[in-house]
C-alpha cells in the first residue's frame, strides 16, 4: 500500500508540476505587458509556497488554484484577422458557391525566385463541383522523420488543381515556434493556392524539404463532399479568426476536426506524430498503393527531382504525377 500511495502522490504531483510549467510559459508567451517579468514571479511565487506551505494538499491546492486562475485568463485571449500579415499570409481565402460554380478568392499563386524572394499574387477561381475527379495528398518533410506536414490537393476534370494548406498565419518578425504554437501566438489559416505555388516552393525552392505525393482513394462524390468541408472553414476563418495550437488545432488534427463528429477517422498517435501519417492512411487502405510496398510507393511518390525539372513547365502539376501508382 505504501507504494501504490506514493506512486499516486508522484503522479499527482507531476501533473500539477505540468500545469505550473505551462502556466509559465502562457504567462511568458502571452500576457501583453511585461510577461517575462510576470512568468519569472509566478515561478518564484510557486516555489516559495511549495516550500513553506504546510501539508501536500496545501500545497496542491495552491499550485492548482495559481493554475486555474492562469487558465481562465489565457481563455479570454482572442485571436483577431486585423494584424500586420507576412506578405504570403496577408489574404485569407474565401468563396462563393453558385449552384455547381465556386468561385474562390484570394487563391495564393506567388512567383518564386527563391525561398524569401518572390512576388505575391492573389487570384479568384472559378472551379465547377461536378468537375471534382479526385484528391492527391502531399506530404512534407524537412527534418525529423516524426514531423511532416499535409497539403490536400483537389483534381478538377477541366481546371488546374487547387491546394489547400492549414498553417500559421505569422505576423510581420513572427518565426514558427513549436513551443510557441502551444500557446495563443499564431491564428489559423487554410492557405488556398496553386499547385506551383505550395507544393513548388517546398519540393524546388526550400533547402534540405523532401515532398511525396499520394493518390488518395477516394471517389468524386466524396471528394465533393470534403472540398465543401474545405470550403465551409475557408469562410468561417475568414469571418473569425481562430487560434492555431500545436497539439489540438494543427495542420493534421484540423482536418479531422472540420468533419462531422460521425464521419470522423478514428484517432491514432500518427496524426499527432504526423511524420508517419501516410503509413497510417496506406495501413487503412486510403492511398492508392500500385500492389507496392509502403517502402517501395514511398520511394515512387518522392517528387522533388521531377517538380524541379518541372520548375518553369506551364503543365506542373501533369508532370509531378509522371510515374505515380494511379490504383490497386
Amino acid at each position: 500500500m505504501r507504494l501504490v500511495r506514493f506512486a499516486l502522490w508522484a503522479f499527482v504531483w507531476f501533473a500539477v508540476l505540468l500545469c505550473v510549467v505551462w502556466a509559465t510559459g502562457a504567462l511568458y508567451f502571452d500576457f501583453p505587458v511585461l510577461g517575462e517579468g510576470l512568468a519569472v514571479g509566478f515561478v518564484i511565487v510557486s516555489i516559495v509556497a511549495a516550500a513553506w506551505l504546510r501539508g501536500n494538499l496545501r500545497k496542491l491546492s495552491f499550485l492548482l488554484g495559481a493554475f486555474i486562475i492562469v487558465l481562465f485568463w489565457w481563455l479570454t485571449l482572442k485571436p483577431t484577422n486585423n494584424r500586420a500579415w507576412q506578405p504570403d499570409m496577408g489574404q485569407t481565402a474565401w468563396a462563393e458557391i453558385k449552384g455547381d460554380l465556386v468561385d474562390v478568392h484570394n487563391v495564393r499563386n506567388c512567383e518564386y525566385r527563391g525561398e524569401h524572394d518572390f512576388i505575391t499574387r492573389w487570384e479568384t477561381r472559378r472551379v465547377r463541383l461536378s468537375q471534382i475527379s479526385g484528391i492527391d495528398l502531399a506530404i512534407t518533410f524537412w527534418g525529423s522523420a516524426w514531423i511532416a506536414h499535409p497539403i490536400m490537393s483537389f483534381r478538377f476534370q477541366d481546371a488546374n488543381p487547387l491546394c489547400f494548406s492549414i498553417e500559421t498565419r505569422k505576423a510581420i518578425g513572427q518565426s514558427y515556434s513549436a513551443v510557441r504554437g502551444l500557446y495563443r501566438q499564431y491564428t489559423l489559416i487554410y492557405v488556398v493556392a496553386d499547385e506551383r505555388d505550395l507544393i513548388r516552393v517546398r519540393s524546388n525552392y526550400r533547402r534540405g524539404e523532401d515532398v511525396y505525393l499520394y493518390r488518395m482513394r477516394i471517389t468524386p462524390a466524396d471528394a465533393r463532399a470534403l472540398f465543401l468541408e474545405y470550403i465551409a472553414t475557408v469562410n468561417s476563418l475568414h469571418e473569425n479568426a481562430r487560434w492555431y495550437n500545436a497539439v489540438t488545432a494543427n495542420c493534421t488534427t484540423s482536418i479531422r476536426e472540420q468533419r462531422p463528429a460521425h464521419e470522423r477517422m478514428p484517432w491514432d498517435w500518427r496524426m499527432l506524430l504526423n511524420g508517419k501519417s501516410d503509413e497510417l492512411l496506406y495501413e487503412r487502405k486510403l492511398i492508392a498503393t500500385g500492389g507496392l510496398s509502403f517502402a517501395e510507393l514511398k520511394k515512387r511518390s518522392w517528387i522533388n527531382e521531377r517538380a524541379r525539372a518541372a520548375d518553369h513547365e506551364s503543365d506542373f502539376s501533369r508532370l509531378i504525377r509522371v510515374g505515380l501508382p494511379q490504383s490497386d
